[in-house]
């Protein structure tokens, strides 16, 4: 008998039926709480991450095959931090980010660095785009470590990574 086909994550939350909101929350620094109580294995964040998703209208869903949920995110579904920079101050600079959940991504094209102004400072908030919507906002020191690392061109600061230029924001 011949099996069926598998059904792509892309097509999960077609078909998943909507149990509404789980009680889960991630909090702005990563921590992901369940009914109020913080996560405490790893392995457990992990599974729920595999399963994530933001939409484009900033809800984040978990989504199996067979049920999705709304659950709270406060700032961003992970947080990251720098992990290394291959072939510094070069054309090849490639800078790699490390997340709460131990996924290392490389800036550049697939995952690009965004800015954010805070409105009511002024002050960069800066994020790495993840797959299916997701993102990571960088630690503090992160960013000033990135910034080190940044090239001055037309008033603006610049970081390439991975062949790709980052505007990290104007000089004063």
């Amino acid at each position: 008998m011949p099996s069926k086909p598998r059904l792509a994550p892309e097509d999960w939350p077609k078909i998943a039926k909507d149990h509404g909101h789980y009680n889960m929350r991630i909090a702005r620094d990563g921590t992901w709480f369940h009914e109020g109580r913080p996560i405490a294995r790893p392995e457990l964040v992990k599974l729920f991450a595999s399963v994530l998703r933001c939409e484009a209208d900033g809800r984040h869903w978990l989504v199996t095959p067979i049920e999705k949920g709304l659950i709270d995110v406060e700032d961003a579904a992970f947080v990251a931090s720098l992990n290394s920079v291959e072939a510094k101050a070069s054309p090849q600079q490639a800078i790699t980010l490390t997340t709460n959940i131990d996924q290392r991504v490389t800036l550049g094209p697939d995952h690009p660095l965004v800015i954010e102004q805070v409105a009511d400072t002024g002050e960069p908030r800066p994020y790495v785009a993840l797959e299916r919507g997701l993102r990571a906002r960088l630690t503090a020191s992160s960013f000033y470590d990135l910034v080190d690392l940044g090239e001055e061109r037309d008033g603006h600061l610049w970081l390439l990574s991975n062949g790709c230029w980052f505007d990290l924001g104007a000089l004063e």
